[in-house]
């Protein structure tokens, strides 16, 4: 018998994949835009979504079955909109987002990484069964 909550951690995994996937392309264009003046650079927010979707409770897979797939979305945001690094108002560090580039690509990894692992475990359950 299959359950229908069966999926529930891949469900939240690929929506961390989706917002970090998102945050690669926006850390992208702020690199592209690294030299454009008056640019400012955006990110992304979806941890902060997560940790409140998870938090509060003492059983982690009753917390992820509860979870609405629908109210997890990341938002895209420009960060420090006050701040510049020059004088045509750009805000963009190029090695600063370099590194944050690097970060996400090894979430987004570790995260598909993990759904293969939870595919893995389900498929090994329906051999067995």
């Amino acid at each position: 018998m299959v359950l229908s909550n069966a999926y529930n951690y891949i469900n939240v995994l690929g929506k961390a994949a989706d917002a970090s996937w998102t945050r690669n392309d926006i850390l992208a264009n702020n690199i592209a835009n690294a030299d454009t003046p008056g640019f400012k650079r955006k990110d992304v927010q979806f941890e902060t979504y997560l940790s409140n979707a998870v938090a509060g409770t003492d059983s982690l897979d009753e917390t992820v079955s509860n979870i609405d797939l629908n109210e997890l979305n990341c938002t895209t945001y420009t960060d420090q909109v006050s701040l510049s690094y020059r004088y045509d108002g750009n805000n963009v560090d190029i090695h600063t987002e370099g590194v944050e580039l690097a970060k996400n690509q090894l979430k987004y990894y570790t995260l598909m990484n993990s759904m293969s692992q939870e595919f893995s475990r389900l498929k090994s359950v329906i051999k067995t069964s």
